[in-house]
């Protein structure tokens, strides 16, 4: 059976042009600390604290910048912020939960935001016609470890042309199957 790479996508930040500027400084540009498995996706230098309620976490922000402001925080993270987020898609934070960032120049008071992203697995279109599968189609992923075998369900299948086939969780779902780092998963339909 065919493999896919499973990625651990920790808590991060991705911010508008606008917000960038408020929380660095006008005309700052996002510095590129390590390429990412998506194509033109990078981890930069650049972090901010991210304050709830309850808590604050410093989080590094992904480039590049976005139409919107958006934080992608685990359960573990958003219970110790103090937040409600929902469980989405990402780019998908209408009515999600508010937060602040601050930055080194500036802070954003964020009406809505912060989401726990779905699982869910990137695909070129020749990814998607080999394993049979097509865009918004939920999967499970079986991944073989040590002790800690999973099947996780409810797995959207994300079919672009710009995207390198790679799965993603979060460090909640990292942790209970055992995983540290990267993995290997089989798509069950």
């Amino acid at each position: 059976m065919e493999k896919v790479l499973v990625e651990v996508s920790a808590r991060h930040v991705h911010v508008s042009n606008q917000d960038l500027e408020t929380l660095f400084g006008a005309g700052y540009a996002l510095t590129s600390k390590k390429e990412l498995s998506q194509p033109g996706q990078f981890a930069c230098e650049e972090k901010v604290a991210v304050v709830g309620p309850k808590g604050t976490i410093n989080m590094s922000i992904l480039g590049p910048t976005r139409k919107a402001t958006q934080i992608e925080v685990s359960y573990t993270d958003a219970r110790t912020l103090g937040v409600k987020a929902p469980l989405r898609e990402s780019g998908d934070i209408a009515g999600s939960a508010p937060i602040k960032l601050v930055g080194p120049n500036g802070e954003v008071e964020l009406t809505e935001g912060v989401i726990v992203a779905k699982r869910h697995i990137h695909m070129l279109p020749s990814d998607a016609e080999k394993y049979g599968v097509e865009n918004g189609q939920i999967v499970g992923v079986k991944i073989d470890t040590d002790g800690r075998s999973v099947v996780f369900g409810d797995t959207v299948v994300r079919v672009r042309d710009d995207f390198a086939l790679a799965m993603h969780i979060d460090t909640d779902e990292a942790n209970a199957a055992g995983i540290s780092g990267t993995a290997q998963g089989e798509i069950i339909k």
